[in-house]
């Protein structure tokens, strides 16, 4: 729930002095190459010779329900109608073009659609309009097919970032200066933001008492829970009812939106006022596609929801929070893998990583608030985290963040969960990132980003990186191969 359904259209141009056939037979060809090995695609009938054909087209688009298109150059095409589609059609627009079939038919049967896309992306560039072009844009009918296929996810992300509102509850924590970052940059991505108070929040849950759906709420935990991961079952009711909180508020304040995530303040008033830690409710909700971020870190949050969007799965947000000790390093991960100690790290946070992504989780008390508000004594109001080792999997860490002066920037660095066991306590796991030793020096540090990444379960960095560059983010960081300096690394020093 709360990511966008993708229906993906596609448009065939044809310059007038051109055979028509050649760009309708084209595109017909890669509709069934599609079709054949990804699903649905709809073929707009019309074929783009003028401005006409071009509104018309792209009513047609719209009267179908597309809500994301491709523009098929199946000759040069019609530089000014085929560049226009992207300003009349209100959704991401990719465009390709025809790669010519065979050698024995270079006369009628020739497209020239190679030098009609240099002419595409100039008259883009005249009227700015922004349009996906794919790193190699002409192709056969399955080439293009599996581009069209590639673009899938980054039109969901674009088409969600377009209808998504952040909802915040609280002002973010004074020493978590990390998460503190101009929002203006979101508004100018077209995000709404709605900040709220921690009083509102409390005085939203507090009406929520009694309220008759707990039972069922308690009744799905359990059930999800198991016995072994849910050691305090009184706890339960307190946490359903900051569920149904948090679903309502999301679903009377969403407005003009589609699509809501959450950053909320957890700490330190929230365990004595609530009487819990909202990180397993907090899981829940990230499982079924409604981030909720810790700290109240929006860009965090918005990190969190492009992640869902792009992989298709659910996400979390972890810090990177501590090195992997020697010991440890050279008995569980130094034998079977290739990796250096200082390419590992172990990835944490309270509780919010969803049970699925765990490999046994259960409810437990949050070690540290429980030092500071219960003298380190007998939990209660800081029961209710989520904790387990994070099971092994191919990850992707990543971050949208401003800076102070309110320029956007990205990193994007895959990697892998290990299987060795962390030892330690909280969502956690032992994170592996070539060149991660580099990397934290030279992008996290150098360029300032806080301790807070989102974390996708794939490797989805191709697309994260296409979508950062949509949306006009110039820099954008990745984890380098040796041999590959950075600009503030010194030569002398490798």
């Amino acid at each position: 729930m709360n990511i966008p359904e993708v229906k993906c259209g596609i448009i065939s141009v044809s310059r007038d002095c051109f055979i028509i056939s050649l760009s309708q037979n084209r595109r017909q060809a890669i509709v069934d190459a599609y079709t054949k090995q990804y699903g649905d695609l709809y073929e707009v009938p019309t074929v783009v010779e003028n401005e006409t054909d071009m509104l018309k087209a792209v009513e047609e688009a719209k009267a179908a329900g597309c809500n994301a298109l491709v523009v098929f150059l199946g000759n040069f095409g019609p530089e000014t109608p085929e560049t226009l589609v992207a300003k009349y059609f209100d959704g991401p627009v990719m465009y390709a073009a025809a790669a010519e079939e065979t050698g024995k038919n270079l006369i009628n049967g020739r497209g020239d659609a190679y030098c009609g896309m240099l002419n595409c992306s100039y008259n883009l560039g005249l009227r700015k309009l922004k349009a996906y072009i794919p790193s190699y844009p002409v192709g056969t009918a399955e080439e293009v097919a599996k581009m069209i296929a590639d673009f899938q996810p980054m039109a969901r992300t674009l088409i969600g970032l377009s209808q998504l509102k952040i909802i915040t509850f609280g002002p973010r924590p004074q020493d978590f200066f990390a998460c503190n970052a101009p929002i203006k940059p979101l508004y100018d991505l077209g995000i709404e933001i709605e900040e709220n108070s921690e009083l509102d929040l409390l005085v939203s849950y507090q009406a929520h008492k009694d309220d008759p759906r707990i039972a069922d709420v308690v009744a799905d935990m359990t059930e999800e829970l198991g016995k072994d991961g849910n050691p305090w079952p009184d706890l339960l009711p307190r946490m359903a009812q900051y569920e149904l909180t948090l679903l309502d508020w999301a679903e009377a304040h969403k407005g003009s939106r589609q699509y809501v995530a959450f950053a909320n303040k957890c700490w330190p008033a929230f365990p004595s006022q609530f009487g819990f830690e909202p990180c397993y409710v907090n899981s829940r909700l990230v499982s079924r596609g409604i981030p909720v971020a810790c700290e109240v870190d929006i860009y965090g949050a918005v990190s969190e929801y492009i992640g869902m969007c792009a992989s298709g799965d659910t996400v979390t947000l972890l810090d990177i929070n501590n090195s992997v000790p020697r010991d440890l390093y050279e008995s569980d991960i130094k034998p079977p893998t290739n990796y250096t100690q200082k390419d590992t790290f172990m990835g944490f946070h309270c509780g919010n990583t969803p049970l699925c992504k765990l490999k046994k989780g259960g409810v437990k008390y949050q070690l540290i608030q429980n030092r500071l508000l219960e003298d380190g004594g007998t939990p209660d109001i800081t029961r209710g985290t989520l904790e387990g080792d994070i099971a092994e999997s191919p990850i992707t860490f990543f971050r949208l963040q401003s800076t102070a002066g309110g320029q956007l920037r990205a990193y994007i660095a895959q990697g892998e969960v290990l299987p060795a066991a962390t030892q330690s306590f909280g969502g956690i796991g032992i994170f592996a990132i070539p060149e991660m030793g580099r990397f934290y020096r030279h992008v996290l540090i150098a360029k300032q980003y806080p301790h807070h990444g989102a974390v996708a379960f794939a490797h989805i960095g191709k697309v994260l990186f296409s979508i950062f560059q949509y949306l006009g983010i110039e820099d954008i960081a990745f984890n380098q191969p040796k041999g590959m300096l950075y600009p503030t690394e010194n030569p002398f020093d490798i």
